[in-house]
């Protein structure tokens, strides 16, 4: 067994889950390749003296189920997992697929049925306000491909990710989060975006391990209807198994009115799913100092160093909003200047430019401190 397998492992359930004595786990596996990962968890957990459960899915699976897909047959798989789920302490949800794109011609309309009568409900109604949760990806030649480098390099850049001291991040984020706190307007310029919006009165959150596998992030939300403005973001984002680029969004009083991007459509579509699809549900700062780069994998992008995101639909309920959808669509945005630099402001006061925080009680977050 490689050691940092058994380091992740157990991270995930004492650090992440902070999993106690008698308490249950139910670990969601989607793909084969992380059966070592999932085997070492489910001995930590035992460890810990609590109770394991599994669940086993492959993308290739799944898509058959979808492509038949009836709202009968979602809701009564909802109705099955949320009681399972309801029964849990903590969740740990790892995937390790071959084709990121397997799902790629399973009709909107099926996967609009699955994202609106059982993920909403089973994950953002139960698993996400209800238990200790941490996703993440297990290391595959598909993530390897995706950032272009071999599976060795690729699985030593994933534990350098996945294993840094995220206690001290936590402790790092401490000062951020409390100017965001104290922050009304936000202002984000850089090529092809100016947008202002408030994050007034609403809780800034910090994610150092805890709920996400790599991790490195500060967020909060917009005010429902302050956003003004567009934002044009520069990381592709894979979708319902399609990737996006170059998306575009034109906000008014906190409203999309006018996406664009490589498939204009395919975007109406998303956001028609819903009225919250319109709105925005959470606005985060990535500060992972290992991420520098795009792979077309939300939860390693979302983290980059000097990136922002800026989510359309769903709100946390820790850093609630009032907007409500079955989408939660991470867009990225880096402002490093390999990527065409930019600048943050809170309250008409400069906090970060080109990736790099200015203000002196910010600069324990920038990559070169956090390492």
């Amino acid at each position: 067994m490689d050691e940092r397998i058994k380091t992740l492992a157990y991270n995930l359930v004492n650090y992440s889950c902070r999993l106690e004595k008698g308490e249950k786990l139910l670990i969601n596996c989607n793909g084969i390749h992380p059966t070592p990962l999932v085997k070492q968890i489910i001995k930590e957990v035992y460890k810990a003296g609590g109770t394991p459960f599994l669940q086993v899915m492959t993308n290739s699976l799944e898509r058959e189920l979808l492509l038949g897909a009836t709202e009968e047959q979602q809701k009564m798989m909802a109705e099955v997992d949320s009681r399972l789920m309801e029964q849990m302490d903590a969740f740990i949800g790892v995937r390790g697929e071959d084709n990121i794109t397997e799902q790629a011609d399973v009709p909107n309309e099926k996967l609009d049925l699955q994202n609106r009568f059982y993920t909403d409900p089973v994950h953002h109604g139960i698993r996400v306000p209800r238990t200790k949760w941490v996703v993440l990806r297990y290391p595959t030649n598909s993530m390897a491909q995706s950032a272009h480098t071999s599976l060795e390099d690729f699985e030593d850049f994933y534990f350098n990710v996945c294993n840094l001291d995220y206690s001290k991040m936590s402790k790092a984020m401490d000062s951020l989060v409390e100017l965001m706190n104290k922050t009304d307007k936000v202002h984000l310029i850089t090529k092809d975006t100016d947008i202002t919006f408030s994050i007034k009165d609403i809780p800034a959150v910090k994610c150092a391990g805890r709920c996400n596998i790599p991790d490195g992030e500060v967020y909060t939300a917009p005010v429902k209807n302050s956003i003004n403005g567009v934002i044009t973001y520069n990381t592709p984002s894979e979708y319902n198994s399609f990737t996006f680029e170059h998306v575009k969004l034109t906000f008014q009083d906190g409203k999309i009115i006018d996406c664009d991007g490589n498939d204009k459509e395919r975007l109406e579509k998303i956001f028609n799913t819903d009225e919250g699809a319109r709105y925005v549900g959470e606005f985060a700062i990535g500060v992972n100092p290992y991420i520098t780069k795009p792979m077309n994998n939300i939860l390693f992008d979302e983290k980059i160093a000097g990136s922002i995101h800026f989510t359309p639909g769903n709100c946390y309920d820790d850093a609630y909003n009032d907007n409500h959808s079955a989408i939660h669509w991470d867009l990225v945005l880096i402002m490093t200047p390999e990527y065409g630099g930019g600048e943050i402001w809170f309250d008409d006061k400069l906090i970060r430019k080109d990736g790099i925080f200015v203000l002196p009680e910010l600069e324990v977050l920038n990559p070169e401190n956090l390492k």
